[in-house]
């Protein structure tokens, strides 16, 4: 019993981790584009009043959703980061 109690759980954390993925897929081409607009129009890459707004509004989400806001701002700061990187590459910086 205990197994199959377990195993679904595991299952529900299996989905979960897909939509993640695919989440961050989707998120990762949208910024794309946003990295190949800026770098045309020569906007700079970082934007960081936007990314300010963007981690006060996330830390108040977690706290809606009972998440540890301390970690919705690092988690999103590191994909902030690496959409900054791909917005220098596409920049060519």
């Amino acid at each position: 019993m205990t197994d199959t109690i377990l195993s679904g759980y595991r299952d529900s954390i299996d989905n979960i981790d897909a939509a993640l993925v695919f989440l961050l897929a989707e998120r990762f081409k949208v910024t794309q584009a946003v990295g190949l607009y800026k770098a045309t129009a020569g906007l700079p890459p970082a934007d960081p009043g936007r990314e300010a707004a963007q981690v006060a509004r996330l830390r108040a989400l977690a706290v809606t959703a009972k998440l540890d806001p301390e970690f919705s701002e690092k988690f999103l700061c590191f994909i902030i980061d690496e959409v900054i990187r791909h917005h220098q590459t596409a920049a060519g910086a």
